[in-house]
């Protein structure tokens, strides 16, 4: 039986995966930030890992998923500047920032459900972890990591040699600026901040006390408090789409490295290619986004878009159109048609056991789809199936 073997980000190789923990891997997904509607690009994400945990199920290994929730201290800017984008879609709404979160919450699960994503096996919001998120800011300032300024506390990344090694930045070669713009008073344009303070005279609807005063934690802190709460200060994988390695995921391994005191912080960065409308990435700032739901009301099952999904690899871009989720569709609905002619009922659970010989001869079919998944998660062949051309679909 073939080694599995993944795309490692941080060292931009493929590595056997063997888990820290014989028999169970940690694994660990950014999730939404719940201001909005999650897009299809979203999606893409929360399908990439659901296919990463499969596959490691059906390797007879125990998975724990988690998935975070962004309910505060995600800022407009990577510059750590600007409205909260939850306090933002509060205010233009007119609800709370409990309801929104707790709307757009919803959808992503539903949105999850409906292509059938597992559920994660932990799926915290950063809102109810305030005091781990406190307890890290605490450590890393005992660390001499943290320095004061104006508007809040931010991690010095010059006392971290290896801040550039996840994404492979080149500090040096970018202009101030340029990567996540610049704050007044940070001592190098790659500082994050780790807690915002509150503004006087700015009311806020999520603030908290903390050591340094009232104020809320920055972005990238949940997702390090978090997955140390649920899977340990050192575990197996962490996946996300690959626009956060160069900042969010860079800044989580600072903080975290350095906070917990371990090297590495995540044995394997898997991260999942951008979904693209015309050559452009999809995103909610340049207007070009399409929801499960938009999907939806033009006929398309939503699993047909999963089917779609797989008909690239998770490191390959993959553009969207609607002649190509179309056609998705139609070879969606044909694979249900072999299903039904082959009697085959769409719960695993109602499946009748193969007979000794349907088993052997099913078995070297098993034996490569399972070496192409071990093969850095490579469905997509699979995807490409030979059917009749006169069947009715």
């Amino acid at each position: 039986m073939s080694q599995i073997e993944f795309y490692d980000t941080r060292t931009r190789t493929r590595r056997a995966f063997v888990p820290i923990h014989p028999g169970r891997v940690g694994l660990y997904s950014c999730g939404p930030t719940v201001y909005g509607p999650p897009h299809i690009g979203n999606l893409r994400s929360r399908l990439f890992s659901d296919l990463l945990k499969r596959f490691l199920l059906s390797e007879g290994l125990a998975v724990t998923h988690v998935i975070n929730i962004t309910d505060v201290g995600h800022l407009v800017s990577d510059a750590d500047e600007g409205e909260d984008k939850i306090e933002a879609a509060a205010r233009k709404t007119g609800k709370t920032a409990e309801q929104i979160a707790a709307h757009y919450t919803q959808v992503w699960r539903d949105d999850g459900a409906a292509v059938n994503c597992l559920p994660p096996e932990h799926n915290p919001k950063a809102t109810e972890h305030i005091p781990e998120q406190i307890e890290l800011a605490r450590k890393l300032e005992a660390g001499g990591y943290l320095y004061r300024i104006a508007d809040g506390l931010y991690f010095d990344t010059s006392r971290f040699p290896r801040y550039a090694e996840l994404a492979h930045l080149d500090l040096a070669g970018q202009s101030e600026g340029a990567r996540i713009g610049v704050t007044e008073g940070k001592r190098n344009p790659a500082d994050f901040a780790v807690w915002k303070f509150a503004e006087a005279g700015v009311q806020r609807l999520q603030e908290w006390d903390s050591p340094w005063g009232r104020g809320f934690p920055g972005w990238h802190l949940e997702c390090s408090a978090m997955a140390v709460r649920y899977l340990g200060p050192h575990f197996d994988i962490h996946t996300g789409g690959i626009d956060l390695a160069s900042v969010h995921h860079t800044n989580e391994v600072a903080q975290s490295e350095c906070g917990y005191g371990v090297h590495p912080w995540v044995e394997l960065w898997m991260h999942n290619e951008f979904l693209d409308m015309g050559s452009e990435k999809m995103s909610k700032s340049k207007g070009n986004v399409r929801t499960l739901a938009d999907l939806v009301a033009k006929g398309i099952d939503p699993l047909a878009f999963r089917y779609f999904f797989l008909q690239a690899h998770y490191r390959q871009q993959q553009s969207f159109s609607d002649e190509a989720i179309q056609s998705a569709a139609t070879g969606y609905r044909r694979l249900q048609g072999v299903a039904r002619e082959l009697g085959v009922s769409s719960d695993p659970k109602s499946l009748a056991p193969l007979s000794a010989n349907e088993a052997a001869a099913a078995e070297p079919h098993r034996e490569r789809f399972r070496a192409a998944l071990a093969d850095d998660l490579n469905a997509v062949s699979y995807t490409h199936l030979t059917l009749p051309t006169n069947r009715e679909v």
